[in-house]
């Protein structure tokens, strides 16, 4: 089951979050008080971001977190798959394609446009998600930290 994730969940998304940011699927670690802000913004409101549990009999198996912005390339809202991670012992299981079709079923249909990053050596990744029908954006992308 896919959910929402709620105030008594605190603990288990910084677990996952400290493993997913100190995996090889990222450039580098995430500071814990990023986290933790991000955390906290998901408990104000969902309207820059919203973070789901693939849960089965109690037990989270892993999470998706989305942003969600307004681009006039795209005409509407965009969803940035921001982060999506499996526990190690429960990948290869179709956890991963759970998640892609709640996004099909619950979210493309307030957005024009689905994103999402992938590491370049990550062949695996981009092989579900070229499946799933995104493709490679001909461009790259910079950032300014402030």
């Amino acid at each position: 089951m896919i959910r929402k994730v709620t105030a008594e969940d605190k603990e288990i998304y910084l677990e996952m979050t400290e493993v997913f940011y100190n995996s090889d699927a990222v450039l580098h670690p995430v500071p814990l008080q990023n986290r933790l802000a991000m955390w906290d913004e998901l408990m104000r409101s969902n309207r820059y971001g919203e973070c789901f549990f693939y849960e089965e009999n109690g037990e989270v198996k892993g999470y998706m977190l989305l942003a969600y912005t307004f681009s006039q390339e795209a005409g509407g809202s965009v969803c940035w798959i921001e982060e999506l991670y499996v526990k190690e012992k429960y990948r290869n299981k179709g956890i991963g394609k759970q998640f892609f079709e709640f996004i099909k079923r619950e979210i493309e249909p307030k957005c024009k446009r689905i994103r999402l990053e992938v590491e370049d050596y990550n062949i695996g990744a981009k092989r579900l998600y070229s499946s799933l029908g995104f493709e490679m954006l001909p461009y790259e992308q910079m950032i300014k930290e402030l």
